[in-house]
């Protein structure tokens, strides 16, 4: 039996892939992330939330933020060795995995559009490009918490209209320096800034917002797609809940830079799912 793993920082999301489906097949546990945890720390919130039956698995693939090195890999790795006692364990990125749930087989252009942002030219199997995202700071266009950073700075500087200005504090009690406070004092400040998305979202159908979000979406397609070879002759695929609830403005920033939309999916599971039992079925068949 496969079980998947898409991980971020804060959940991951575990998945049987079984025949017949299994009814309880699915369970969340903490987020793993080799940047900031040991092997020991990740075998302890295994310990603490993992549900689904172990014994039957005898295949894992992990995808998760933080697994770009052999060093980070190895640490999550060894994790889950130990704590499901098999060694059929291959981990990836969180953009391989959104890459092979998005595009299958295929060649194309595959996206995270999320509290953070990331791209690349997928080659059918693998990662072939990737424009790194660089963070939140300075780079991670299009992506939740630069979305709030912008609308944090527009509303703070005055640069919209005062009756969204005003809107904006009737929804949210809070002032100038205890917004300074988390994003410079507090941790997480990429969580904190992306959480101001439901702001935007709530409010899209005012054209400054509206503007605001598509015009983030193009500084993404022309700091990051437009490297891509051939990328006027591929499809753009999207995952992330940011891609997902702001699709209208993603299509338009799309056709101003005449590019091609593919799919657009709030989670990559599905798509994760259908691609290990096709490249199962196909292995199966081959032997």
């Amino acid at each position: 039996m496969i079980l998947i793993a898409d991980s971020g920082s804060t959940k991951t999301e575990w998945r049987l892939c079984s025949e017949p489906k299994l009814t309880n097949n699915t369970c969340i546990t903490k987020g793993i992330n080799p940047f900031h945890q040991t092997t020991e720390e990740i075998l302890t919130s295994l310990k603490e939330s993992f549900t689904l039956k172990i014994d039957e698995i005898d295949e894992i693939h992990f995808y998760g933020a933080g697994c770009a090195t052999p060093e980070k890999i190895n640490i999550v790795k060894r994790a889950l060795y130990i704590f499901f006692g098999i060694d059929n364990i291959s981990v990836d990125s969180d953009l391989t995995g959104a890459a092979r749930s998005l595009c299958g087989n295929k060649t194309g252009i595959a996206c995270i559009l999320g509290t953070g942002s990331n791209s690349c030219l997928y080659d059918g199997k693998n990662v072939a490009h990737n424009v790194s995202p660089l963070g939140y700071i300075i780079g991670d266009e299009g992506s939740g918490a630069v979305l709030g950073k912008q609308l944090l700075g527009d509303i703070l500087k005055n640069q919209l209209p005062h009756s969204i200005i005003d809107l904006f504090w009737q929804e949210y009690p809070t002032d100038r320096a205890e917004i300074l406070e988390n994003i410079y004092k507090k941790p997480l400040a990429n969580r904190y800034l992306a959480q101001y998305t439901k702001f935007l979202f709530k409010h899209i159908d005012l054209p400054q917002l509206d503007l605001l979000v598509t015009e983030a979406f193009s500084i993404f397609i022309k700091r990051n797609l437009l490297q891509y070879i051939n990328v006027l002759h591929l499809e753009i695929n999207f995952t992330g809940s940011v891609a997902y609830y702001f699709q209208p403005q993603l299509k338009k920033a799309l056709n101003q830079h005449n590019l091609t939309l593919g799919i657009i999916t709030q989670a990559p599971m599905n798509g994760l799912e259908q691609y290990h039992r096709l490249t199962t079925m196909h292995h199966d068949r081959n032997n």
